[in-house]
């Protein structure tokens, strides 16, 4: 069985790669910002952060599926992986920072502090014709503890080297920032950005073996 990652995403691959599995990566074309708001429009309400995670992850698996059907059925077919994570503290939902000031800010706000990682996952089964034949959605959370003697200089230091701007809550547990996190509760590889409990769970939902997916050397 093949894994399809509908995601560039650096940290995703490398979770997958040391799970022992290599993928094949397209990128998904899915405008987030505008998705989002037509679907809060049609519930009449704000997205929760599981259901945000939980509906881009779906959109940017289907939308893979859809573009890329042919060269997935020149594959014999596969499962097609899609996700997106959000930062919560205090109810409010931080993405990437994308500006260094901003980016500052919210490792303070972090700081001495827990927030929950929220990680999406939309799995689709696609036949060797490479049309869709089932799909299952999961959500996981860790929480990050932020730990409180970390400084101002420190987190200035951190910033500066770009690594924050673009990931969800602005901290990367496998980089830089590993050494500032002091505890994490759940699974690590959801902080990282895609939970391998969780994918685990899709892929038995959807009736495979997980360790078929194993095609990477140790």
């Amino acid at each position: 069985m093949r894994l399809i990652l509908a995601s560039t995403s650096p940290a995703r691959l490398s979770v997958l790669r040391a799970a022992g599995i290599e993928p094949i990566c397209f990128s998904p074309r899915v405008d987030e910002e505008a998705e989002v708001v037509a679907r809060e429009a049609e519930l009449g309400r704000a997205l929760t952060a599981p259901e945000l995670v939980e509906y881009l992850g779906r959109l940017k698996a289907e939308d893979v599926v859809h573009r890329h059907a042919a060269e997935i059925a020149e594959l014999g077919g596969g499962l097609v992986l899609g996700g997106d994570s959000a930062f919560l503290i205090d109810d409010q939902i931080l993405g990437k920072p994308h500006l260094p000031e901003v980016a500052l800010a919210r490792a303070k706000q972090h700081r001495g502090r827990s927030g929950v990682l929220h990680s999406g996952h939309w799995l689709v089964d696609v036949a060797a014709d490479g049309s869709p034949q089932g799909a299952a959605g999961a959500v996981d959370t860790a929480t990050v503890s932020l730990a409180a003697d970390v400084t101002d200089a420190e987190l200035e230091a951190y910033v500066a080297t770009g690594e924050p701007l673009e990931l969800a809550g602005g901290f990367a547990i496998d980089g830089l920032a590993g050494a500032f996190i002091d505890r994490v509760e759940g699974a690590t590889s959801c902080v990282i950005g895609l939970s391998l409990p969780a994918f685990r769970r899709l892929v038995r939902e959807l009736g495979h073996d997980y360790p078929s997916l194993w095609n990477r050397a140790a």
